[in-house]
């Protein structure tokens, strides 16, 4: 049925029309009787029911068919219209207007032509899936890019806070590109909403930080195990500082977290304290980050989406480190300070780059997941990922890894996993 002669059309007992317009109004009776394609006897209560503006719902179409026309006088220029066995009487000056809200049905594909907000086609349906598929694919593929060959270029050039402010740099400079291009709109942003963002920056630093000095010490496998452990120090410092308690499943999905972790550091052969303390450090830092989001989401005024948000953080990550970078390691990054240190000045920056690019984009990428899904799921595919990054940086360095040191690592990861679907049980209990 075309929406647009819905315009044409006449409440029972009354003179004004069914318009958009007009469902916005007080004047709107209480109540409006119609049939519905079976012959009950439908009464629609309230003008949400009808919800015209936003899309029709597909159990109202029927009904909406078998509406009565207004008894009082003739509707000029109406033509009736038979589709699929139903009388219709709309307006032919509505059926041709243009306010964007008309639209036959296609009666040979027995699908209802319906505007956005409406109940969305099989090809809408399978766009969105392999949309939402390669967003996925995306981010898996720049997580295990940035971690190959980050951990490349630690490896010749160990100085991490160094590496750190790069991938910033890199990121800003994306950030700013994207603003000013106009690919993205550029936030507004106030003095108030930028102190509430500088905790944030400053734990993200931090996070950013530790991680690479983890992953120039130790195997890119085992920085992703100790970091499987996020669970664990998301639900801590939630009751520490949220007062968010957990019930004794999620405890309960956290023992095999910790234990796996355990198992594969004892039989770990590249273990060694700085690499370890500086993965869990990662992990306090990340979290306190999530928890600071929480509060900042809370307090924030005005607009501001998970895109701004992250490429701000950015920009106020790389001018916080900078100033460390220098004071702590000095300038190291030049192409006569790497040719001094015997290196391949081209293979060692276009491999820094290429992390740089990979370490903004996959997060960024990230970020797009979280808007199209719920956090739970966000949560399963980011213990996938994980799996992912692991399996591929063992074949790729041909990492050892031992019986035992699997074993450690697929427990933790199956309590990851475990940890996810009881979260997502708790969200459903609370919906």
């Amino acid at each position: 049925m075309a929406m647009a002669g819905l315009q044409s059309m006449r409440l029972l007992g009354g003179d004004k029309p069914l318009t958009s317009t007009a469902l916005g109004r007080s004047s709107l009776p209480r109540s409006l009787h119609c049939t519905s394609a079976g012959g009950r006897n439908l009464v629609v209560k309230s003008s949400s029911e009808l919800n015209v503006v936003g899309g029709l719902r597909s159990s109202f179409l029927p009904c909406l068919d078998r509406i009565l026309v207004s008894a009082k006088g003739d509707v000029p220029n109406v033509a009736r219209r038979r589709r699929r066995g139903v009388d219709v009487q709309a307006s032919s000056a509505a059926s041709s207007s243009s306010d964007g809200l008309g639209g036959e049905a296609d009666a040979g594909s027995g699908l209802e032509s319906v505007q956005a907000g409406g109940v969305p086609s099989r090809e809408s349906k399978l766009a969105e899936t392999l949309q939402l598929g390669s967003l996925f694919g995306l981010w898996y593929m720049f997580n295990i890019c940035f971690n190959i060959y980050n951990k490349q270029v630690l490896k010749v050039f160990p100085y991490p806070i160094t590496i750190t402010s790069l991938q910033f740099a890199v990121g800003a400079v994306i950030a700013l590109l994207t603003w000013f291009s106009g690919l993205h709109k550029r936030p507004q942003i106030s003095l108030a909403q930028l102190k509430l963002i500088l905790p944030l920056a400053c734990v993200h630093t931090l996070g950013n930080l530790f991680t690479n000095m983890s992953l120039g010490k130790v195997a890119v496998s085992f920085t992703h195990t100790i970091k499987a452990m996020e669970p664990f120090f998301s639900v801590l410092l939630s009751a520490l500082f949220l007062g968010d308690m957990p019930n004794p499943m999620v405890v309960a999905t956290l023992v095999p977290i910790v234990g796996g972790v355990a198992l594969a550091s004892l039989t770990e052969a590249s273990f060694n304290w700085a690499g370890f303390l500086s993965a869990m450090a990662s992990n306090v830092t990340f979290q306190s980050r999530n928890v600071l989001s929480k509060k900042f989401m809370v307090k924030k005024e005005g607009s501001l989406d998970n895109i701004n948000l992250f490429s701000i953080i950015t920009v106020m990550s790389f001018f916080l480190l900078l100033p460390v970078t220098f004071f702590v390691e000095g300038v190291k990054f030049t192409p006569s300070a790497l040719a001094a240190s015997g290196l391949d000045v081209k293979v060692v920056v276009t491999r820094a780059l290429i992390a740089g690019l990979c370490f903004h984009a996959y997060q960024q990428v990230s970020y797009m997941i979280l808007a199209k899904v719920t956090p739970v799921t966000h949560s399963v595919g980011n213990c996938v990922k994980r799996v992912v990054v692991i399996v591929t940086s063992v074949l790729f360095f041909r990492t050892p890894v031992s019986p035992v040191n699997g074993l450690g690592t697929g427990l933790a990861l199956c309590g990851v996993f475990a940890y996810s679907r009881v979260k997502s049980k708790k969200g459903d209990k609370k919906k």
